[in-house]
């Protein structure tokens, strides 16, 4: 009788794990065939988890990969309203209830034209790792529809939002699922949401909604926390590194309530930012960008980039805004969108010297991307964990509606930096426990998923 020994033992518990997430992955594939954004989020998040089955093969008995793959709820409505010339439109929209094992589902409500459902589960299913890393009682989901706000008027934008809010009221609720604002959805449109939901149910419930104005309900240091959480994510990558943002010349893709104060924050600890952009172009300016400009053009007047080399003359605007990648630069952090960081671009960024990368919009980098920045040793804050920041001070919202209670800029902006340090060190910590050591991308995905699977296991089959 041929005796098995230790090395046999853990190598077959090793390929029971493998073909587990190989089996998995093969079903998500089939069942979502042609939603290439969500394939590309769950095979990221599949491919960290391998040494954790191997390690916890209750995971595997329990069918986690299988639940937590499968949204517990997507609803999906015609939106129908009406233009200032009495012209009758139809838009979709979509509320995406991921999973509920931590709370209510939590995540934000994107305006634009590019949404579809693949769009809407991928950021719903990367909304459950990273609400989970917050510490905070909130499930994921998320929302949105292909209207696009751009060129509408006022009260078209009015229109649209309180018919689009007469559907999703039927299905949230401050303890059931509270949206927020995403891309296209800023105070204004929250603030309509708000006060439609209020007139079809009757009542004020201020916890329904977050990122509401701060004078109706709303979180001060909620518009700046994705952004700022950004920063206080790299600074902490950086300073493991004995590396810091003082001294350092910056790239930031986008120019909305990321990009303005991740750059802002940046500009503060020391740096020096000499890029941003939007869909249209780039700007660089070698003097540093005078981000007070950047408000003003983006934040007042909706007005595109290019018009900041109005006020600053030496400064330069380039049509192509993936161009951006190009410019020589210490710390690159990608606030835009998915996917806008390539290959290509990564490669360009490694040759310039680039020393760490915080990915600021929700997976603005391509696997091919991260596999150039890890191969090359650059420091990678990967999504989940780094712009974390805004869905934390949303529940830091959702605690204040329910306390009745506001808390000052500076509470706010303490407990942000707090929740940050702590998402940072527990990426670390999972990344060590499973044998990759650094690996930021990995820590993030493990340590998002150990909190959600234990609770599933938790709650039994449902």
């Amino acid at each position: 009788m041929r005796l098995i020994n230790s090395t046999e033992v853990q190598l077959e518990i090793k390929n029971k794990a493998n073909d587990y997430v190989h089996e998995v992955y093969a079903l998500v594939k089939k069942r979502n065939p042609d939603e290439a954004e969500f394939l590309q989020a769950t095979r990221e998040i599949f491919d960290s988890l391998r040494p954790v089955f191997a390690q916890h093969p209750e995971y595997i008995a329990n069918g986690i990969l299988e639940r937590i793959t499968e949204p517990e709820r997507i609803i999906t409505f015609r939106v129908a309203w009406e233009d200032d010339q009495g012209k009758v439109h139809v838009n979709r929209g979509f509320r995406v209830q991921f999973n509920s094992e931590l709370g209510p589902y939590k995540g934000g409500i994107r305006f634009h034209p590019t949404v579809n459902s693949s769009i809407m589960k991928f950021l719903a299913f990367e909304q459950i790792f990273k609400n989970a890393l917050t510490g905070q009682p909130i499930g994921a989901g998320k929302g949105g529809s292909d209207f696009d706000p751009k060129g509408k008027s006022e009260r078209e934008v009015m229109r649209f939002t309180q018919s689009f809010m007469t559907e999703l009221s039927k299905y949230i609720g401050p303890d059931t699922d509270v949206p927020a604002g995403d891309i296209g959805v800023g105070k204004r449109e929250i603030g309509y949401m708000f006060g439609q939901y209020k007139r079809l149910r009757g009542g004020y419930a201020a916890g329904v909604l977050t990122g509401k104005d701060p004078q109706h309900g709303g979180s001060l240091g909620r518009k700046e926390a994705t952004g700022y959480g950004t920063i206080y994510f790299v600074e902490e990558m950086l300073r493991g590194k004995n590396l810091q943002f003082r001294g350092s010349t910056v790239v930031v893709s986008g120019s909305g309530n990321v990009s303005t104060y991740a750059m802002e924050k940046a500009i503060q600890l020391g740096a020096k930012v000499v890029a941003c952009s939007d869909s249209s172009g780039y700007i660089y300016d070698g003097n540093g960008i005078d981000v007070e400009t950047v408000k003003r053009l983006k934040e007042n007047a909706n007005r595109r980039i290019w018009e900041y080399v109005k006020d600053h003359p030496t400064a330069e605007y380039h049509e192509d805004c993936s161009s951006i990648w190009s410019i020589p630069c210490d710390i690159a952090l990608p606030c835009a969108t998915q996917n806008e960081l390539d290959e290509a671009a990564a490669d360009w960024l490694v040759i310039n010297g680039v020393k760490a990368v915080g990915e600021g919009a929700n997976m603005p980098c391509t696997k091919e991307a991260i596999d150039v920045f890890q191969e090359n040793h650059v420091l990678f804050a990967p999504a989940k964990a780094a712009n974390a920041g805004g869905v934390a001070v949303s529940a830091m919202e959702m605690s204040q509606n329910s306390m009745r209670l506001n808390w000052t800029f500076e509470e706010v902006d303490q407990k942000l930096h707090q929740v940050m340090k702590d998402i940072y060190q527990s990426c670390i910590n999972a990344a060590d426990d499973f044998g990759h050591p650094g690996n930021l991308a990995m820590g993030a995905n493990i340590a998002g998923f150990l909190k959600v699977a234990d609770a599933m296991v938790g709650h039994g089959i449902n």
